[in-house]
């Protein structure tokens, strides 16, 4: 198969391959949610991070029980926090009113998700370092859901210009998705 050939299938194959966003989540859905970079070489949508390459940043949503990625929101320039990521990428819109984990970032009220307890002090209740420890434990699986997204090829090194990257990681959570669904 020739390189053009590809090329017109990949392009008429990724929009189809994207995931969907859902419309509604059931009443007792925990998500979590974390932001995580994307190398690019595209310097019109990317800026230097804090590993000095350029790269954009993705929200990404999961379901806490199924592992499931829900939602990935748009890519940002890499220099962003999570915590305006989260506003300006629309992942924030696609979850709605959803109980959703977030990592420790501290913000205003707006910040509508549960964020890690600081540091246990000495006379603090019995139960909150049980709460920090479950904390920790379900933000694990978003980590373990990059590391298996981003085993993929195209996501280490994304040579894709303007919205290819953001297709790029939708058909990469819908095969993710493929994958774990069996």
């Amino acid at each position: 198969m020739s390189k053009s050939a590809a090329d017109r299938i990949i392009d008429h194959l990724g929009p189809t391959l994207a995931l969907q966003r859902r419309k509604r989540f059931r009443r007792d859905t925990v998500l979590i949610v974390d932001g995580t970079l994307v190398p690019t070489r595209d310097h019109s949508i990317a800026e230097q991070s804090t590993s000095y390459r350029y790269s954009t940043d993705h929200q990404v949503v999961i379901d806490a029980d199924t592992r499931l990625v829900v939602a990935v929101g748009r890519p940002l320039p890499g220099n962003r926090n999570d915590r305006k990521a989260w506003e300006l990428s629309g992942a924030k819109d696609a979850v709605g009113k959803t109980t959703v984990i977030a990592d420790g970032a501290t913000g205003p009220p707006a910040w509508s998700s549960r964020t890690a307890a600081r540091r246990a002090r000495p006379n603090s209740r019995p139960g909150r370092r049980n709460t920090k420890a479950s904390h920790r434990k379900a933000r694990a699986r978003v980590e373990h859901v990059f590391t298996r997204m981003k085993s993929r090829k195209s996501l280490r090194d994304c040579r894709l210009k303007g919205d290819g990257v953001h297709h790029a990681m939708l058909a990469t959570a819908r095969l993710h998705n493929l994958v774990l669904a069996g």
